[in-house]
């Protein structure tokens, strides 16, 4: 069990490494987000079938029909941000205010 609790660190860290490193394309921040909760996602099972009880695998499809949602919302709104500005730089990204 300790080995897929090592994995599930490195795994979270890989996230992070993407997100601190990487602040220009918001694809990679996108996914970057998705890493982290499936990492997330992976220690909730673990400690599930750890404790031999059902509540982390019932947080964790909550925390992955809230990861799918926040991936198609996120895209939708990259195409239509690309289809009006014609790039998906974040540093013009402050031009969606209002």
């Amino acid at each position: 069990m300790l080995q897929y609790f090592y994995f599930t660190v490195v795994l979270f860290l890989i996230g992070m490494w993407g997100l601190i490193l990487n602040r220009k394309n918001l694809i990679l921040i996108i996914m970057s987000i998705e890493i982290l909760l499936l990492s997330v996602n992976f220690l909730f099972i673990l400690f599930s079938m750890t404790l031999d009880d059902f509540f982390g695998q019932v947080i964790s499809l909550f925390i992955l029909t809230v990861a799918a949602a926040e991936s198609a919302i996120g895209l939708a709104i990259l195409v239509i941000y690309y289809r009006i500005r014609g790039n998906i730089d974040i540093t013009f990204l402050n031009l969606l205010q209002g």
